[in-house]
């Protein structure tokens, strides 16, 4: 058996614990096989950088983060168009498929990831993939490696800033990764006793948010801390037409929308802001020990699923029992926050405020 290995998009924690388990679970089972990593991502399949990868390559590296084969962003909306050269992207990585003989290609990756494994997978290629995102937002999984390590990471960043932000007296704003979806934000932020949470989801009303500072003020505490999505967004900007408003976010003056939040504060307020961006080192350093578990519970179910053939399907986990899921079930799909789960209403319970 030969099977065909990669890691496509932004690299998180368990990469390399997932690979793990699926290159150890095929070696266990299978009397015959052998690996093909490919270097950086779909790149590598493109224009034919791989190498034979070893059964030693993947001792030791349970805990080691990033990804041992490397990775990097092809964006699935240029998949259909011709390199520099005029290279037809998706035929390069069909040949490189068929000239190796490959019975399988284990693709490890988030949303963008996805959309193009399941094209190679209409294209007729064996496919089985694993869910990596830290901001858990890939659809039919309940969870993603990364993003638990990626939780306690941002929490940790906010237990630093309560003593700072208690001796000051000051305003806070961390600003967690997240786009499109506030998962990393609200956990991290009920976890680390935020006491303002913005995500995309729930567009916020800056005179609430106001509202819930001076709140805490009156009642006698000395600082607020809001945890804020990078894709947080005001009512104000969510009620523009989609193009209207990529418009204004490309000629903001503002680096982020934690800086335009801590701004416009200021401004009404007088308040001293301040802002930490914890930025790429939620991706970094060792996976935690629940994404260890998890990754390598992914990978062993990816062996399972090749030895059984069983392809065009992702690896997921589904009210606690590994599963797997149709591609064309995942790809262009969004696993978003719901405005009306428990979760929020909790937080709200607790007095956590969202803005709205």
């Amino acid at each position: 058996m030969k099977v065909g290995l990669l890691t496509s998009g932004g690299d998180c924690q368990a990469l390399n614990a997932a690979m793990r388990g699926v290159v150890k679970a095929l070696y266990e089972n299978t009397k015959d096989v052998e690996i093909i990593g490919f270097e950086d991502g779909y790149k590598g399949l493109i224009y034919n950088n791989y190498h034979l990868v070893d059964l030693s390559e993947f001792s030791g590296i349970l805990t080691q983060g990033g990804t041992i084969l490397g990775t990097s962003r092809q964006p699935f909306k240029k998949m259909n168009t011709p390199d520099e050269n005029g290279l037809d992207k998706v035929e390069a990585m069909k040949n490189t498929y068929r000239s190796l003989g490959l019975d399988c290609l284990v693709i490890l990756g988030g949303n963008g990831t996805h959309k193009t494994a399941n094209l190679l997978s209409n294209e007729g290629l064996n496919i089985v993939t694993l869910p990596k995102t830290i901001d858990n937002d890939i659809w039919g999984t309940d969870i993603s490696f990364g993003f638990q390590s990626a939780v306690d990471i941002a929490t940790g960043v906010i237990d630093c800033i309560h003593t700072t932000a208690a001796s000051h007296g000051r305003v806070f704003i961390v600003e967690i990764m997240g786009h499109k979806v506030g998962h990393l934000a609200l956990h991290a932020g009920i976890a680390g006793g935020a006491d303002i949470i913005l995500i995309p989801e729930i567009p916020y009303d800056l005179d609430k948010v106001i509202g819930a500072i001076e709140k805490r003020d009156k009642a006698g505490k000395r600082f607020t801390i809001l945890a804020v999505a990078e894709g947080a967004i005001s009512k104000e900007y969510a009620a523009l037409p989609k193009k209207e408003y990529k418009q204004k976010t490309k000629t903001s003056k503002y680096p982020s929308v934690a800086y335009e939040i801590a701004d416009k504060i200021e401004e009404k307020t007088g308040k001293e802001i301040r802002i930490a961006v914890p930025g790429h080192t939620q991706r970094g350093g060792a996976p935690c020990p629940y994404d260890r578990v998890i990754s390598t519970r992914f990978g062993a179910a990816a062996a399972e699923l090749i030895i059984k053939e069983k392809y065009g399907n992702m690896v997921a986990l589904v009210n606690g029992e590994i599963k797997s899921v149709p591609l064309s079930e995942v790809a262009g799909k969004l696993k978003t926050v719901d405005a009306e789960a428990s979760v929020i209403k909790e937080a709200k319970a607790i007095g956590i405020s969202f803005g709205d």
